[in-house]
């Protein structure tokens, strides 16, 4: 068989779940076993008994779901490993395939991986799923269209609707607490091997993540910098992702490809002028890009609406990260009269992030689409908008604007996102791609080359990116902004770019 993609995707929200394993199922694609924590959430199949719900939901801080598969009440919750195979099954006869044979398979994955912890796990006839003793340790619900699969679930403490039955779990069963990253390595192999791969490809998020993560660091003064200059918390993200800072100087001289010559003549200073009369900010001077010159020589900028100020505090980024002001109701129509100004044929529009409002910026981005519309109904317009938390409702907002473009960045290889991004998640980005592209956009994405990513994890983002629908794709090699930012792990050269 192929090689099976495995990511460990750490906490996802259930619906950025189910939308991320719809988007890899429907594109039948590469196979994939999403592994993976749900907050509290109780899952209700086709053939649920809602009366099986004891207590209302939210008073244990769960949400209820509707699932389109079959089965009873599922809860889900931190500590249980929930697992979502995406695969192609193969024909068993006149175009069929063997259902049966596949669940069969999971539960002797599942034997398997818990006899390597010296748990004695069996089937039982009657039931779907995996048993110690008398006590269900794992659950599976699948759903197969067009012959892949979806909604493959296991967990470890499921009533499943069976009242004259007890639940158990590897801490039950064994008396201790197993590391949870061992058990997902333990159903890996045995995926792997119970399935025939040739290979797996597979890619971890961070495993251990805390609050503190999402604390902005300030590149003002002197609090929390290490030797370096860098933040002691960026230094120990980077440690936790296997990523050791290179010695003083031996990466830090530029590249001669990687130089540019500042051009201040008439073109630069006229961009510039434009939006100081317009008081607009531009990611080109937020954000230092070395670009600046060749672009606002050629009277064209980058936007960046939602202020200056932004709500995350990403370890590549330069962008201020104070406390931000208020938006401003006017904003849209300024880019608007600079995009008509400037005559452009193409408009790029991002912004800071804005986890201070309630919609992350999304009706800013959609009367910025309409009023430069307004203005130049014949400018094609690409927005790079941050994540709005996944919130449906606010990506909807944006989707309905309908931009040219829709660009949202993975910025960079799953180990290394919660030392780069640590308030935004891999899982999230993926999943927002998806959901644009399920609303007919033109999707677009990038990622950032050089702050510590293997060629093989570059690869295998690339693979994800393509597989929930990404058509275009832009690598750019990382320039450290400041000492008090993510370190330069090596330079890409150009023919590895080629």
């Amino acid at each position: 068989m192929t090689t099976l993609r495995a990511r460990w995707l750490g906490r996802v929200p259930f619906a950025e779940a189910e939308t991320l394993q719809r988007a890899l199922h429907s594109r039948a694609g590469d196979d994939y076993l999403l592994l993976l924590e749900h907050p509290p959430v109780y899952t209700l199949g086709t053939q649920a008994d809602p009366s099986h719900v004891l207590v209302p939901p939210t008073s244990v801080g769960a949400e209820l779901v509707y699932v389109d598969r079959g089965g009873d009440v599922t809860y889900h919750g931190p500590g249980q490993l929930v697992g979502y195979p995406i695969v192609t099954l193969p024909e068993w006869r006149d175009g069929l395939r063997d259902v049966v044979r596949y669940v069969r398979d999971l539960e002797a994955v599942l034997v398997a991986a818990l006899r390597d912890f010296g748990i004695e796990a069996h089937r039982d006839p009657r039931y779907t799923g995996v048993w110690v003793g008398d006590e269900k340790i794992a659950a599976i619900g699948v759903k197969v269209a067009r012959g892949r699969t979806r909604h493959g679930l296991f967990r470890n403490i499921v009533p499943c609707g069976i009242a004259d039955r007890g639940v158990t779990s590897m801490r039950g069963a064994l008396g201790r607490v197993v590391e949870f990253r061992a058990v997902v390595d333990a159903v890996v192999a045995q995926f792997v091997r119970h399935f025939g791969y040739s290979a797996v490809e597979r890619q971890d998020v961070a495993w251990r993540v805390s609050s503190g993560d999402l604390a902005a660091f300030t590149r003002n003064g002197d609090r929390g910098a290490g030797d370096r200059g860098t933040s002691i918390r960026l230094l120990g993200r980077l440690a936790a992702a296997g990523v050791e800072p290179p010695p003083p100087g031996s990466v830090s001289r530029r590249p001669e490809w990687m130089k540019v010559r500042a051009n201040l003549g008439t073109g630069y200073r006229a961009t510039q002028r434009l939006m100081r009369t317009l008081s607009l900010h531009t990611v080109c001077e937020e954000a230092g890009c070395p670009n600046i010159f060749e672009c606002w020589a050629d009277r064209t900028a980058t936007f960046m609406i939602l202020g200056d100020r932004c709500t995350r505090a990403c370890g590549f980024c330069l962008v201020d990260t104070r406390k931000p002001l208020a938006l401003d109701p006017d904003e849209p129509a300024r880019v608007a009269e600079a995009i008509a100004q400037l005559g452009l044929e193409h408009a790029v529009i991002t912004s800071v992030a804005r986890d201070d409002v309630d919609d992350g910026g999304a009706d800013a981005f959609a009367a910025t689409i309409r009023a430069t519309r307004a203005r130049t109904p014949n400018t094609s317009i690409e927005v790079l908008i941050p994540d709005c938390k996944g919130d449906p409702a606010s990506l909807d907002v944006i989707f309905a604007a309908r931009p040219d473009v829709l660009n949202h960045n993975l910025e960079t290889v799953a180990r290394l996102q919660r030392a780069a991004r640590p308030s935004a998640a891999y899982f999230r980005s993926l999943a927002l791609l998806a959901r644009a592209k399920d609303a007919g956009l033109l999707t677009k994405s990038g990622v950032i080359l050089g702050m510590g990513e293997t060629g093989a994890e570059l690869r295998g983002a690339i693979a994800d990116l393509r597989n929930v629908g990404v058509e275009i794709l832009t690598l750019g090699q990382y320039l450290r902004p400041s000492a008090r930012h993510l370190p330069v792990a090596r330079w890409w050269t150009p023919d590895e770019f080629a």
